[in-house]
């Protein structure tokens, strides 16, 4: 899929409620993750969207990120404080096992691994289904506070980050533990063409286009393989708040976004469907 089309349709939107830090597909349903003492992960209905059951996490901390895997039929979440990952499978038992850095970002790569981006160490760690560490990378130093990471089927990383003065989506080439960018969008925050606030989030297509959730500037801006802009795919107008996390549904075409305020953890925020 190579999405080139104009600004996306507007599809649905999910009613309001608490923000949502997490969002993932798994067997024709829709997984939002929300801070709450219960009922933290709200099933729905990838048609209908109707609430089906909730679940509650076990033994939290701060629930941070989401993502699934359909070959292991389970979904991930990230537990900041805990340095953890929980870990549901599709007959909603849990299990944990422990990433030793804080988390962030979730993501699974095409052998089935789950890839952890640690924020504060610079690091990307690459764990089996079930918790073995498999690998670790060292980001560069100059790619301060990475939030989220998805690994290419060409084992690339494609990482987005905000430390100041960069902020930027970059793509990386691993050799080793050590990882060299070969590919960058951004650099100074700004809202010009070129320029990224806040990139938080990613969501890559078959043809390794990369949608990129730009928080401060609350739009979701397209660029091609090689990091060059292509379009807008959510405009302001679109959003109520900030976009902060995506999921993007390859086979319907549907880009999921969360959209929520910045001003606290306790903001109220909703999901935006949006067909590209």
């Amino acid at each position: 899929m190579c999405c080139l089309c104009a600004v996306g349709q507007l599809v649905h939107t999910l009613p309001e409620g608490e923000k949502v830090w997490g969002m993932t597909l798994l067997a024709g349903e829709l997984y939002l993750l929300r801070r709450k003492e219960r009922d933290q992960v709200e099933v729905y209905d990838v048609i209908s969207y109707r609430l089906l059951r909730c679940l509650t996490v076990p033994d939290i901390h701060l629930l941070i990120d989401m993502t699934s895997c359909i070959h292991y039929h389970c979904v991930y979440i990230a537990d900041l404080k805990g340095k953890c990952v929980h870990r549901l499978d599709i007959q909603g038992a849990f299990t944990r096992w422990t990433v030793k850095d804080e988390p962030r970002g979730l993501s699974v790569n095409a052998a089935h691994n789950v890839i952890v981006t640690c924020y504060r160490v610079r690091k990307i760690k690459e764990f089996s289904s079930h918790g073995d560490l498999l690998q670790t990378l060292i980001l560069p130093d100059d790619v301060i506070n990475p939030w989220h990471a998805i690994q290419t089927h060409s084992g690339e990383f494609i990482v987005c980050h905000c430390g100041n003065p960069v902020h930027r989506v970059c793509v990386m080439s691993a050799d080793g533990r050590e990882c060299d960018i070969v590919h960058a969008y951004g650099g100074q925050r700004g809202s010009d063409t070129g320029q990224c606030d806040y990139p938080r989030y990613l969501a890559v297509d078959d043809s390794e286009f990369v949608f990129v959730a730009d928080v401060l500037n609350s739009q979701v801006t397209l660029l091609s393989p090689t990091l060059q802009y292509v379009r807008q795919v959510v405009s302001r107008d679109q959003l109520k708040w900030q976009p902060n996390r995506l999921y993007l549904d390859t086979q319907r075409r549907l880009l999921y976004i969360t959209d929520s305020g910045l001003e606290s953890d306790e903001s109220p925020g909703r999901v935006v469907v949006v067909r590209v």
